[in-house]
């Protein structure tokens, strides 16, 4: 057996929601990996050729795109903020948000879910260090924003493409689910 993981994982991660009386810094964290694990579970079981497909015409999207997408999201809000550190992109040339989208007939799909477990697990070390949901940082000039502000951000925007993330994965082979 290897030791290496399987991208996408064969079967559905595990997915909990938060405690209902939790402090709000663990609510946040914990309804983001919530919508972390969604997107996993819509991946989870399919061949690299249906992450690749962009099933819902005339819509570009698919779910290994989506997957790409959410590295980058991951990358360029967490690491700026709370470490300083410059917006740099892993699949999207130029800060142009299509390629990491719309390029995926030849991308690796172990490459991309590598990417996006890994900027999650950063992103996830970041938020465990900051001293508070107030604690705020500059983005590449694009304004100051808090850790509390990016946590939301970012629970919408898994929000917004795990929707999108259902209505592929209905139209790739009918399953259907939370």
């Amino acid at each position: 057996m290897s030791d290496q993981p399987h991208y996408p994982p064969a079967t559905a991660p595990e997915r909990s929601l938060p405690p209902p009386g939790a402090a709000e810094r663990d609510m946040l964290a914990a309804f983001l990996d919530f919508q972390r694990a969604t997107l996993a579970v819509k991946c989870a079981g399919l061949p690299a050729e249906l992450l690749r497909v962009q099933a819902v015409p005339p819509s570009g999207l698919s779910l290994l795109g989506l997957v790409r997408h959410m590295a980058e999201v991951e990358r360029n809000w967490f690491r700026p903020v709370l470490e300083g550190a410059p917006m740099r992109t892993i699949f999207a040339p130029g800060f142009d948000p299509e390629p990491a989208f719309a390029d995926v007939a030849d991308a690796d799909v172990a490459e991309a879910f590598a990417a996006w477990e890994a900027e999650c697990a950063h992103a996830r070390a970041l938020v465990a260090a900051a001293p508070a949901l107030e604690v705020t940082g500059d983005r590449d000039g694009l304004g100051t924003f808090s850790l509390r502000w990016i946590l939301i951000h970012l629970i919408e925007e898994y929000a917004r493409h795990n929707g999108h993330a259902d209505l592929i994965r209905e139209r790739l082979d009918g399953a259907t689910g939370q």
